[in-house]
């Protein structure tokens, strides 16, 4: 009895270990049935075009004291009317295709006794029905892979219908030959619809990005954290989901949060942007030295009616003009630490920390520090999705300043609020957005595009949903 104790406990444990030692996701992609129907009439408009190419050895055979042949077998249609994906959990995906039908045309020779005869010869085929299993999985990269681990052709119903002079001895053997023809076809679809998946199919899935760049400093990683998960309407792909410095990857201080996915099915792809994604990140542009921005007299608005120099200060530091007279200034924007955001039902919203180091540029051109300045305020962020790219625009609310350290005496940072409200309203601002105008990639294959867009928020997450249009290459 003890020893099940012990043997109960220490599964217990294991269960647990692997249950907090499980890698959740920083991003999700979210395939719907809609979705899967989609990449399904696609994927059938490509089949059908790959079987009608389906290439049918001669064959030759003797029935009795007939002796035939058949050559330039050539399929000129191949529909499939009706087909159907469906999600199978812990396997992928199941594609049923029923009363599919074709027609074949070929040349056909015969030779009775002391009798010869040639002509041409069209076969009907019909009631064709495939069940074709695809297992999804992931490769050493985290790329998604696709194969065919299953596939089943039958065919009820082959008609051969000869054309020349001696077609009366079809008779003869037509049901032989109706057999061949039947079993040769079985075979040579599954063949086809497995070479189709190997060539095409995951030819397309691999122009799934696993990686993507965004500038010469940051990447972002989007290989998969485990295969492909097939539910009953649906089909998920975890995806790391964190940005990186291409210089120098290091490891994120915090792991991501699991996701409470809605069983929202208005769109054919969903994708989940954690907080954990976006968080990474501030960490990657901190660490790359990104996030620092410089205001000139140069970026100054001519509405503005000011200059940026030592006397728009003056009158409430008096140090700075006896110091430095009428001395152009530039103020240096920088993070202390990497900002942290956080995402709810009402939006995405953070409060970073900003450095701000005032300078007098001197005659010589060289820089002398006057005061240090802390800045914090509460911003909020709209998000959207353009040309299949995430874009995004700042808002900021009241900004609260305070005095860190400083070189022209001491003053009340009440007085250079206005300024730096402006500067920061007119100047950084729009600098910042117009960076996020441009957007990063969405993890999507190429030729894909996104219509139809919804946004919403969620605990921890961003939701965005969206139809999808394969664009063919032209």
């Amino acid at each position: 009895m003890g020893m099940q104790s012990v043997a109960v406990a220490c599964g217990a444990l294991t269960l647990c270990l692997a249950l907090t030692t499980a890698t959740n996701p920083g991003f999700v992609v979210r395939i719907t049935q809609a979705g899967l129907d989609y990449a399904q009439q696609q994927g059938i408009a490509i089949l059908e075009k790959e079987l009608a190419q389906l290439k049918l050895p001669d064959f030759s055979g003797k029935s009795g004291k007939v002796h035939y042949s058949f050559s330039s077998l050539r399929i000129p249609s191949f529909r499939l009317p009706y087909s159907r994906i469906t999600p199978i959990p812990n396997v992928g995906l199941q594609v049923s295709i029923s009363n599919a039908f074709a027609e074949l045309n070929g040349d056909w020779r015969v030779k009775f006794l002391f009798i010869k005869g040639h002509g041409s010869f069209n076969v009907k085929v019909q009631n064709v029905n495939m069940k074709i299993i695809l297992r999804l999985g992931s490769d050493t990269t985290g790329r998604p892979t696709i194969s065919t681990s299953g596939c089943t052709a039958t065919i009820s119903n082959v008609r051969v219908r000869f054309s020349g002079k001696l077609a009366w001895l079809y008779n003869l053997f037509h049901r032989i030959i109706e057999r061949k023809l039947q079993k040769t076809l079985e075979s040579k679809v599954c063949d086809n619809v497995a070479r189709s998946v190997q060539n095409e199919l995951q030819k397309q899935v691999r122009t799934l990005p696993v990686t993507a760049r965004i500038d010469d400093k940051i990447g972002i990683d989007y290989s998969l954290v485990a295969p492909p998960r097939a539910a009953t309407q649906s089909l998920d792909l975890d995806l790391k989901g964190e940005f990186y410095s291409l210089a120098h990857r290091s490891p994120v201080p915090f792991s991501p949060l699991p996701l409470a996915f809605p069983s929202d099915h208005e769109r054919m792809v969903y994708f989940g942007a954690s907080s954990y994604f976006f968080n990474t990140a501030g960490i990657a542009y901190h660490e790359a030295g990104a996030l620092v921005f410089e205001i000139t007299e140069a970026m100054i608005p001519k509405e503005a009616g000011f200059r940026l120099d030592t006397s728009l200060f003056s009158a409430f530091i008096p140090q700075l003009e006896e110091m430095y007279p009428n001395m152009p200034m530039k103020f240096r924007l920088s993070t202390p630490t990497a900002p942290f955001l956080t995402i709810g039902e009402g939006g995405i919203s953070f409060q970073p920390i900003v450095d701000i180091q005032a300078y007098a540029i001197l005659p010589s051109s060289s820089l002398a520090p006057l005061f240090l300045l802390s800045l914090t305020g509460n911003v909020s962020a709209v998000i959207n999705v353009r040309s299949g790219r995430i874009v995004g625009s700042l808002d900021v609310g009241r900004i609260r300043l305070s005095l860190k350290d400083s070189a022209v005496g001491t003053f009340q940072v009440h007085f250079v609020q206005s300024i730096m409200n402006y500067l920061t309203s007119s100047v950084l601002l729009p600098r910042l957005n117009a960076r996020l105008d441009e957007g990063f990639r969405l993890p999507l294959p190429d030729r894909i595009q996104l219509s139809n867009i919804l946004v919403r928020f969620h605990q921890n997450f961003l939701l965005l949903g969206a139809d999808v249009r394969f664009q063919p290459q032209g």
